[in-house]
């Protein structure tokens, strides 16, 4: 752990302005990021007496191992980069708000040629439109009912493709529950529109659509068509279903998004209900661990950051008022923020009496059980992977705690299509956007030790790369760095060039100032740089597997990270350069936490081998063509129906097909003749069955 002291900036040289200010750890990765009026204040606290932070401020102090701040032009600026930078760089000390993703969404893919309607859980996707959340049985008998009056497309990609193809709808089609879209029953623009109707009516223009039938059924009725008359009939007593499942609780006129939380020492639960027309239209809820020292108006404010901070979702989704426990820091300029983003006026109050009170207090009390369900469900969780990752380390007697774990597993058939998986457990939880497939070839991919050092040195070898990118970017910071003419409050200068050679004296500090007029906090945040190093390195193998992976650090440099292998066969663990294997207990959850990390590399070795795999099952007779990519093979078996084909076709009806010119159309003929350099009568077989594709 570093001492705050051996970075902490001079006075001075903190500037009084409003900004964001960024801690970082010895290995460059952003660690903190907070926001102050007065940024010399604000700094000032975390270093005037480290020992009396409280304990999570204390241990982010003295993680980091540097400080350097933004200046910006105001409140609102401020509040706009803080919210990019946690966006970007997701610090481990910021309080973030986790969906609980209990329950699915309604989901109408509007960025689709024809948009379907299904029930999702998970990320949000750009370009498709959200309801609810609801409860699972609750959604698919909203939906199975909707689909009656709106016939949306609901099948799969394979589905639509399958139908497209023989020219005959699925089920849904026959019995009238989809417009069918893919035999051309509807064009492409009716059944957008139709989709529009659906989400116009999820969206709250229930009545809308239940007037306009009634007058359909009125006019059926009058002109003596009772049929159509009892279809429509039926058709608003489905809609009214629908409509009337969620309670009146407040003014019709009324949409609102009404938050409450319930917290403790440690953690906090957030719940929102969603009223739409007067209406709950859907229910969420979120479950923080107060990682930073955030009063309740600091966690409100990062709870509307987070839920509305993404314009591309927050469109169509913020309403005309937000309803609040407390008031939120900064209120004022969190207001201006979500109006912005609305396009219109947003309020943001603090019920006190009446309907919305006693609806906040029905919120509060779902906030209450979600945080008492979440504690009862973690304790367990949390005390088998402590255990694991207390056993593990004891066993193994490694000096330092299990934080993160990266697992390695090499997969092939008789030595082709060699590939390797890279599996990332932090805190004994798999994080899967740390994934890392390789695909392995040349003499690397001779046997299984050549494949796992090479696999070690590629990873490391990125780690090192990215590291030194950031060391150089560290240092280029502090050659920027900016100072006030005193230490009375002066204006803020430039910095001159004698001000960097105090600023390489003292590397922990890199103080950057950028002109508020250039921020852009609607650029999307890069993807973060994959150079955090991991504690313990797993190898699916044994012995000789172990050693290739430490020659692998070894090689680089690498004296930090450790490494162990598990071998299948008697769930042995291997250390490096040792003649005896460390014998686990069968009933150790250490033991037990390897072999899952194991299997989980193993899996995601296996499905990318099964995909490299797969595609190189099928060759072509077009594949020996010099110039002769993927999508102009697709164009010419388009154009001529086969590869038979093709074969016939002259040169001036080659040229006929998209994207085949004249000089293309010759190397085809000249291939297929035998007077090219690369010709090749081979047809096109299956690999595995021997089945002839083509030709």
């Amino acid at each position: 752990m570093a001492n705050p002291a051996s970075y902490r900036p001079q006075t001075g040289e903190i500037p009084t302005n409003p900004g964001v200010y960024r801690f970082r750890d010895p290995n460059g990765r952003v660690i903190y990021v907070g926001k102050a009026k007065s940024l010399r204040s604000r700094l000032n606290s975390y270093f005037a007496n480290p020992a009396g932070l409280l304990p999570k401020t204390y241990a982010m102090v003295h993680a980091a191992s540097s400080v350097e701040w933004t200046v910006v032009g105001s409140e609102l600026e401020s509040l706009q980069l803080e919210y990019t930078w946690i966006k970007e760089f997701k610090p481990r000390f910021n309080v973030v708000f986790r969906d609980d993703k209990t329950y699915p969404y309604l989901a109408v893919t509007m960025g689709e040629k024809y948009p379907r309607v299904q029930v999702m859980r998970g990320d949000k996707k750009k370009g498709t439109r959200y309801f609810g959340p609801y409860t699972a049985g609750a959604i698919r008998e909203t939906m199975d009912t909707l689909l009656r009056v709106f016939p949306v497309r609901s099948c799969s990609a394979g589905v639509f493709k399958r139908a497209e193809a023989s020219g005959r709808p699925c089920l849904l089609g026959y019995i009238d529950k989809c417009a069918a879209p893919c035999v051309s029953r509807i064009s492409p623009d009716d059944h957008r529109a139709l989709a529009e109707d659906f989400c116009a009516f999820m969206g709250g223009e229930a009545k809308r659509f239940i007037s306009k039938l009634e007058k359909q059924m009125a006019e059926a009725v009058s002109e003596l068509n009772y049929e159509r008359a009892a279809r429509l009939r039926d058709d608003i007593t489905a809609l009214r279903k629908v409509f009337e499942r969620n309670a009146v609780v407040l003014a019709e006129d009324t949409d609102a998004d009404v938050f409450a939380l319930h917290e403790d020492e440690l953690e906090a639960a957030v719940q929102v209900f969603h009223v739409r027309g007067g209406r709950i239209r859907g229910q969420r809820g979120w479950v923080v661990e107060k990682v930073e020292d955030s009063t309740t108006p600091d966690l409100v404010e990062h709870l509307l950051q987070q839920v509305y901070g993404d314009e591309d979702q927050s469109h169509g989704r913020l309403p005309r008022e937000v309803l609040v426990p407390v008031a939120p820091s900064n209120e004022a300029e969190l207001t201006v923020w979500l109006s912005g983003m609305r396009g219109a006026k947003v309020d943001i109050r603090v019920p006190q009496r009446g309907d919305k009170a006693a609806l906040m207090s029905t919120v509060r009390e779902n906030a209450e059980h979600a945080l008492k369900l979440h504690k009862t469900r973690r304790a367990g969780d949390l005390t088998v992977r402590s255990q694991a990752l207390q056993e593990l380390q004891e066993a193994l007697d490694l000096p330092v705690p299990l934080l993160r774990i990266e697992c390695f597993d090499v997969s092939h058939v008789q030595g082709t299509n060699v590939v390797a998986s890279m599996v990332v457990v932090e805190d004994g939880l798999p994080k899967k956007s740390d994934y890392r497939k390789f695909s392995i070839t040349g003499a690397a991919a001779s046997d299984d030790t050549a494949a796992m050092h090479d696999v070690l040195t590629r990873r490391f070898r990125h780690y090192l790369k990215d590291k030194s990118a950031q060391v150089d970017e560290s240092v280029l910071n502090a050659g920027e760095a900016t100072d006030e003419a005193d230490a009375a409050g002066a204006d803020l200068v430039q910095a001159e060039s004698g001000q960097t050679e105090r600023a390489k004296a003292e590397p922990g500090l890199a103080a950057v100032r950028e002109d508020s007029a250039l921020l852009d906090t609607t650029t999307p945040a890069p993807r973060a740089k994959f150079a955090y190093p991991p504690n313990l390195v797993v190898v699916d193998g044994g012995k000789p597997q172990v050693n290739a992976a430490a020659r692998a650090l070894e090689d680089l440099g690498i004296d930090d990270v450790y490494v162990v292998g598990l071998a299948k066969r008697l769930e042995e663990v291997w250390l490096p350069d040792s003649d005896f294997p460390v014998i686990l207990p069968r009933t150790s959850q250490g033991l037990y936490l390897l072999q899952r990390i194991r299997d989980e590399a193993h899996r995601f070795a296996i499905s990318f081998h099964r995909q490299k795999r797969g595609k190189a099952m099928t060759v072509s007779a077009l594949d020996g063509v010099p110039g002769l990519g993927a999508s102009k093979r697709k164009a010419l078996l388009a154009h001529f129906g086969s590869v038979k084909g093709v074969k016939a076709a002259s040169a001036a009806e080659l040229s006929e097909a998209k994207g085949i010119g004249p000089a293309l159309a010759s190397a085809i003929v000249n291939h297929f003749s035998g007077s090219g350099p690369e010709a090749s009568p081979v047809p096109a077989i299956n690999m595995t069955t021997g089945e002839v594709l083509e030709g």
